[in-house]
């Protein structure tokens, strides 16, 4: 019995949580060394691909912040990737010719505060399960992105515009990388911090439980909704300032990635549980997994099923966790 007593102890720290909250970053570590030493004759430790990395995930890690607060909340937001192509197109538009930047980036933000705001109306007030309501929203909005130009794609040709929403750097460092340094430093204090953040904490942990103890759980809903759309909407004015440019397709393929993120970070899928740091180094690693399979050789598709594995074995260890 005396021999198995550190192996048991060792047991329940791992399942109990305590060493759980660090996996995400021994993750970080073991991908990062393992594509260094796989690919060290492929520059993938270069600061080009670095910066390379840096730059394709800053979208994805300002979602997964949005994402974080959906989920701690019990509620999940399927139709991120259709706000990034419409608050784009919509921008793109608004910009054509000599139009305001201001008046454009207002009706981009605009776009993904409406949207959240349906969303977390319908899912509060009528009672539809927000899976549903925002798997229906992303069809609306995918018709509208659609719709908007005819399918056409829509350059950016203000300059000032792509500098600050994407393609810009200061001095050595990209903008994408400032901004979501910014998304994740407020995200992590407005979640840690404030009032707000032990509400949408209480809310998704037991909402019986928070409205008896005087949280109005409905807007708290709502507001998470909100933040998550208004973080894609963000998401989406910066890939048409990246791209100089928008079209119709931009985010399709965000969901999964921007779930994986903030599921691999330690936020769970059953709401009370999260962190806005681990989603930002959960996308860190999608960033370097995709990066890293590109430079090995493997086609798209092996990285999309590469990405549902990994959703398919966080979820199952979420589900795990939530019941014991």
């Amino acid at each position: 019995m005396a021999a198995k007593r550190p192996w048991e102890a060792i047991r329940r720290a791992l399942l109990g949580g305590r060493l759980s909250n660090y996996v995400v970053y021994l993750g970080f570590v073991v991908v990062l060394v393992f594509f260094s030493i796989a690919l060290s004759d492929k520059g993938f430790l270069t600061p080009q691909n670095l910066g390379n990395i840096a730059r394709q995930t800053a979208m994805v890690s300002i979602m997964a912040v949005g994402m974080t607060f959906a989920l701690s909340a019990g509620e999940i937001d399927l139709s991120i990737g259709s706000v990034v192509a419409l608050a784009a197109m919509v921008v793109a538009v608004l910009l054509r010719g000599d139009g305001n930047p201001v008046i454009a980036v207002s009706s981009g933000l605009g776009v993904g505060i409406a949207i959240g705001l349906v969303n977390g109306l319908l899912t509060t007030k009528v009672r539809i399960p927000s899976f549903l309501v925002t798997l229906g929203m992303m069809g609306i909005v995918t018709g509208l992105a659609r719709a908007i130009t005819d399918l056409e794609p829509v350059p950016i040709t203000n300059d000032a515009y792509s500098f600050v929403f994407g393609s810009g750097d200061v001095g050595p460092v990209p903008v994408l990388v400032i901004w979501t340094a910014v998304f994740v430093l407020i995200g992590h204090v407005v979640y840690r911090q404030t009032p707000f953040g032990r509400r949408v904490l209480a809310t998704g942990g037991n909402r019986t439980a928070a409205r008896f103890s005087g949280i109005r759980t409905d807007r708290i809903k709502i507001a998470t909704l909100v933040i998550s759309a208004s973080t894609a909407a963000i998401a989406g004015m910066l890939y048409a300032g990246r791209l100089q440019g928008a079209r119709y397709t931009l985010g399709e393929n965000d969901l999964i990635t921007v779930i994986a993120a903030t599921a691999i970070g330690g936020t769970s899928l059953f709401g009370g549980r999260g962190s806005v740091v681990g989603a930002l180094v959960g996308s860190l690693i999608m960033g370097m997994l995709n990066n890293g399979l590109i430079l090995m050789g493997l086609s798209v598709s092996e990285q999309i099923i590469a990405r549902g594995v990994i959703i398919i074995v966080t979820v199952a260890l979420s589900l795990r966790e939530a019941r014991s």
